[in-house]
């Protein structure tokens, strides 16, 4: 019997819905107090003192480049294992990806090879916390410490870090963590994307977070992040609206703020988080029971110290890329929408027209050609994970 899977629907209740409606009969639908209070409570989860909201994850991607004032003339350290987000927010500052293999084994970047690319023009480290588990930023942080050669910081943050930056695309890692530290508080900044596809959602939305420096105090850095997201202007609309219209716009800023009607997504979705990352475990685990004593390798969420949010169940099957495409088409033919995460950035049209080249990252290819990332989400059924494993099963014969 043919089942239909769909690869990844948000997880929407009566809860969000309500919340939602409380929204649209307030006569306040922009960013307001409920936005605030998402903040807040994102920063309790993260166990930061401040939290940011924002329209997406690649603007907290591009505003904290921006915070930290990197641009033209400057390199930022990546993978290109990654969505385009990453290296886009970094190109958008005028600043340089430098793009960084994978490690052996890994899908995190090979440490030797980041520490060879560090000069005089880097002014961040940026990881990606693929599939929800965070990378290991001790080391990153330790390597950016390390480095003796020239160091010229730009502005304040950057002179009170006195070192390179490292900074988390921890788009999949909402609820994760590593040796007990949540994501949100493992890097200097952390930007999360509350997408419809991430285990919590905003409909579309992200936030930063960052831990505290001695020297630069938190509401700086978050008065900076608003004037950076709203135009430059130093009065919100909120503020505007109950304290008269005058207003002052103290540099040429973005429009990225979080409206409060997708904050209010955001509440609902964290008043039920613990329970849905709780059953998006649960498949986790029931698709790694299946897979047990086959050629199929899935990515393993389990490890010591790592506390994964579960965001995507990546697999490696057995043959080229040529084979892997052959294996999609079947499952989508069976119902199965599956995904590919992701094609490395130096594959695609707009990154070959910059210079990269997919030869000069083998491992990232070899990982690439033969993933297939099938549906995971809190809501999928039993009998629904049990159909997707026994239909890859079928095709890779052992």
């Amino acid at each position: 019997m043919k089942i239909k899977v769909p690869f990844s629907p948000p997880d929407i209740t009566g809860e969000e819905i309500s919340r939602v409606v409380e929204i649209l009969r307030s006569g306040w639908i922009t960013t307001g107090e409920k936005t605030r209070e998402l903040e807040r409570q994102l920063a309790s989860w993260c166990q930061t003192n401040r939290a940011v909201c924002l329209n997406s994850g690649t603007a907290a991607l591009e505003l904290t480049l921006r915070l930290l004032e990197i641009g033209p003339g400057d390199e930022v350290i990546t993978t290109p294992y990654t969505y385009t987000a990453t290296a886009a927010a970094i190109l958008h500052t005028g600043a340089t990806p430098i793009f960084v293999d994978l490690a052996p084994g890994s899908m995190e970047m090979d440490p030797g090879q980041v520490e060879a690319a560090i000069n005089s023009r880097t002014k961040a480290i940026l990881p990606v916390d693929l599939a929800g588990i965070p990378c290991h930023y001790p080391a990153w942080i330790a390597l950016a410490k390390g480095y003796n050669g020239d160091f010229s910081p730009r502005g304040k943050i950057q002179e009170a870090l006195g070192r390179i930056a490292v900074i988390a695309d921890a788009a999949h890692s909402f609820g994760g963590a590593r040796e007990g530290v949540p994501s949100g508080s493992l890097a200097d900044f952390s930007c999360f994307s509350f997408h419809a596809v991430k285990n919590l959602t905003t409909g579309e939305g992200g936030a930063v977070t960052w831990r505290s420096l001695p020297q630069v105090e938190d509401d700086w850095i978050y008065q900076r992040f608003q004037l950076l997201s709203l135009h430059g202007q130093n009065r919100t609309a909120l503020e505007k609206s109950t304290g008269g219209w005058e207003y002052d716009i103290l540099l040429p800023g973005y429009k990225c703020n979080m409206t409060d009607l997708a904050a209010a997504i955001g509440l609902g979705q964290l008043a039920r988080f613990e329970e849905m990352q709780r059953r998006r475990m649960q498949r986790i685990d029931w698709y790694d029971q299946a897979f047990a004593g086959t050629p199929i390798e899935p990515l393993s969420h389990h490890g010591e110290g790592i506390q994964s949010s579960g965001h995507l169940y990546m697999v490696w099957i057995p043959g080229d890329e040529k084979r892997r495409n052959q294996v999609m088409e079947t499952l989508k033919e069976r119902g199965i929408m599956a995904n590919v995460h992701y094609k490395p950035l130096p594959l695609l049209t707009a990154y070959r027209a910059l210079g990269y080249k997919m030869e000069r990252y083998p491992r990232a290819y070899e990982r690439y050609q033969n993933e297939i990332t099938l549906p995971l989400y809190s809501q999928l059924s039993g009998q629904q994970v049990a159909y997707c494993a026994s239909a890859l099963r079928e095709l890779i014969p052992f």
